[in-house]
C-alpha cells in the first residue's frame, strides 16, 4: 500500500513538472487554468472611499487605522483574558470597525443618490424638453441643485466640460466621480441622444425615472422590514460580552480564562459571535445594482 501511494505521489508530481515545464501549466490541475469571467467588475479600495464620499482620504491613512484598532482591540483582549488567541480574535474584530463604519456610510451615500436620481430624471427631462437646453447645460444645471454628496462629481464634470467641450469625456468624469448604477444609465442615455439626436429623449428620460422609482421604493419597503432584524442584530455582540464580563467577577472566574481550556473556549466562542455577526449581516444586505457601461 505505501509503495502504491508512493508510485502515485511520484508519477504527479513528474506529470506536474513536465506539464508546468513543456506548457507552462500553472496549479495542481490536470489541464490549463480557466479564469471565470466574473459578473461585475470588481471595486478597488480608491472607488469604495469615493463612494462613501471620502475623496481625501488616501488608502495608506485608511490601513493605518485599521492597524491601530487591531492593536488597541488586541491589547485589551489580551489584559482581559491573557492570553494571545482571545488577543488576535478580538483585534482582528476591532479592525473591521472602520471598514462596516465606511461600509455603512458609504450605503447611506448610495442611497441618498438613488432616491435623488427619479427627481433630478425629470428635471432633466423638462429642461431638455419644454424649456429647450441643451443635454450638458441641463445635466449641470440640475447637478448644481442636486443633493449635497453628488454636488462634486458635477462640478468636476462641468470643469471638464469648460475646459474641453468633450461630452463623452466629460461623462467618463461624472461616471467615475458618482460610481453609481443610476448615473451609469442617465449618463449613456444623455450621452447617446447627445451624440446620436432624436426626438423620443423625452419618453426614455420618463421611462428611466419611472424605473429609479420602482427600484428605490422597493428598496424602502426592505429597509423597513428588517428594522427590528438590525435591532436584534445587536444582542449578538451585547448578551456574550455582558456574560463573559459577569464570568469574570464570579469567583476565580478570571483565572479559569487564563488557563488553557479556558483560552480555546475563549477563541471558540470569539470565533462564533463575530461569524454569527457576520452572517447576519450578509443575510440582511440588499444586493448593490450593478454598473452598465463601466470601463
Amino acid at each position: 500500500m505505501t509503495a502504491l501511494v508512493v508510485a502515485i505521489a511520484a508519477g504527479l508530481g513528474v506529470f506536474w513538472l513536465y506539464s508546468a515545464v513543456a506548457y507552462g501549466w500553472k496549479g495542481l490541475g490536470f489541464g490549463p487554468a480557466i479564469s471565470a469571467a466574473r459578473s461585475a467588475p470588481r471595486l478597488d479600495l480608491d472607488a469604495w472611499l469615493r463612494q462613501a464620499g471620502l475623496e481625501d482620504v488616501d488608502r495608506r491613512e485608511f490601513i493605518a487605522v485599521v492597524g491601530m484598532l487591531f492593536v488597541l482591540g488586541a491589547v485589551v483582549a489580551y489584559a482581559a483574558f491573557g492570553g494571545p488567541l482571545p488577543a488576535i480574535a478580538l483585534g482582528t474584530f476591532t479592525a473591521s470597525f472602520p471598514v462596516a463604519s465606511y461600509r455603512l456610510r458609504r450605503q447611506n451615500r448610495i442611497q441618498r443618490a438613488q432616491e435623488s436620481w427619479p427627481r433630478m430624471i425629470e428635471e432633466i427631462r423638462v429642461q431638455t424638453g419644454s424649456m429647450g437646453r441643451s443635454i450638458p447645460h441641463a445635466l449641470f444645471d440640475v447637478g448644481r441643485r442636486g443633493p449635497d454628496e453628488l454636488r462634486p462629481a458635477f462640478e468636476a464634470a462641468h470643469r471638464e466640460w469648460l475646459l474641453t467641450t468633450d461630452f463623452p469625456r466629460t461623462v467618463r468624469v461624472l461616471k467615475q466621480r458618482l460610481a453609481d448604477s443610476s448615473a451609469d444609465m442617465v449618463c449613456e442615455t444623455l450621452l447617446i441622444a447627445h451624440e446620436l439626436g432624436g426626438t423620443d429623449l423625452d419618453r426614455r428620460l420618463e421611462a428611466l425615472s419611472e424605473d429609479r422609482l420602482q427600484d428605490t421604493q422597493g428598496r424602502k419597503d426592505a429597509r423597513a422590514r428588517q428594522a427590528g432584524a438590525r435591532f436584534a442584530r445587536v444582542f449578538v455582540l451585547a448578551v456574550p460580552a455582558g456574560m463573559a464580563l459577569a464570568g469574570m467577577s464570579i469567583g476565580n472566574g478570571r483565572a479559569a480564562y487564563r488557563s488553557t481550556t479556558g483560552q480555546t473556549v475563549v477563541m471558540l466562542a470569539l470565533a462564533l459571535v463575530i461569524a454569527c455577526w457576520a452572517w447576519a449581516g450578509r443575510v440582511m444586505r440588499l444586493p448593490d445594482p450593478h454598473r452598465v457601461f463601466v470601463e
